[in-house]
């Protein structure tokens, strides 16, 4: 298992446009809609502007609904 996959906690990301970037390795990060925790390997959708993870498209789109409101 790759050292930056631990066991628990929060990972700090850096997200990029088309990928992110494990600045502090860790299990997952923190869906900003819905507060979920997203296992590092299940990450597939986030905001490079406002650096928020999402758990999927469902609550990025309602975090664009919000943002642009």
């Amino acid at each position: 298992m790759n050292s930056f996959f631990k066991d628990s906690g929060e990972a700090i990301v850096h997200y990029g446009a088309s990928d992110f970037t494990i600045m502090e390795g860790g299990a997952y990060v923190i869906c900003a809609t819905t507060k979920d925790k997203i296992p590092l390997e299940m990450l597939r959708y986030w905001n490079a502007d406002r650096q928020e993870a999402y758990k999927d498209a469902t609550a990025s789109l309602a975090a664009w609904k919000k943002a642009n409101a």
